[in-house]
């Protein structure tokens, strides 16, 4: 655990798995109002920053003693998202698996997906729940351009581009989900610890 500034914790984690738990817990702790003055809390891959602290050095010698809940049982609901399995790298990704491309299709639709945090863009989760063996690697050349709506893989997790950037994950389909919408209350469909369920649409 690192101080950051004068009111903010660094708490780093073991992996995944503990990050999601331990980010749950700090959720339920804070709605319980056990963390006064928490303010922001931002999950990454393997940290959490706690900011808002009022007392850093004191939590930091409490966290070591927190049991954590599974993330399973805290998660923040579930989003469907529609995905069209129409991607330019599915090939290439049914290959590195060794199965054809609708097995590819619907090993990645049966997964059962989790947030474990947001990044990169706004409204862009990073979704972890393909099995290890499943990971790909980025693209060798990047694309100028990846469409909104693209469902992408690299490495173990999952993602949608919110919008039209330039991006270097294997495209493997399609959604009409709306990722991001500032009108919307949040505005974000995807938030750290909201399960996701892909269902394949039609040709």
């Amino acid at each position: 655990m690192f101080p950051v500034g004068s009111r903010a914790l660094l708490v780093e984690l073991g992996g995944g798995e503990e990050t999601a738990a331990f980010h749950a817990e700090v959720l339920r702790r804070r709605a319980a109002g056990l963390l006064p003055g928490v303010g922001e809390v931002v999950p990454a891959a393997r940290t959490v920053l706690l900011d808002g602290v009022d007392a850093p050095s004191a939590l930091a010698r409490e966290i070591p003693r927190w049991e954590y809940a599974h993330p399973e049982d805290t998660a923040a609901g579930e989003v469907v998202v529609p995905v069209r399995y129409d991607g330019p790298d599915l090939p290439e990704v049914a290959g590195l698996w060794g199965v054809s491309v609708q097995e590819a299709a619907r090993i990645h639709a049966s997964a059962a997906y989790r947030v474990a945090f947001c990044g990169f863009a706004p409204g862009f989760g990073y979704l972890t729940g393909l099995p290890d063996a499943c990971a790909v690697p980025r693209r060798s050349t990047p694309r100028t351009v990846v469409p909104a709506g693209a469902v992408a893989l690299a490495g173990g997790y999952t993602g949608i581009y919110p919008r039209p950037s330039p991006g270097g994950w294997q495209l493997i389909g399609t959604t009409t989900a709306l990722l991001w919408d500032p009108s919307r209350e949040p505005a974000a469909l995807l938030s750290p610890g909201t399960r996701v369920r892909f269902v394949p649409e039609g040709p």
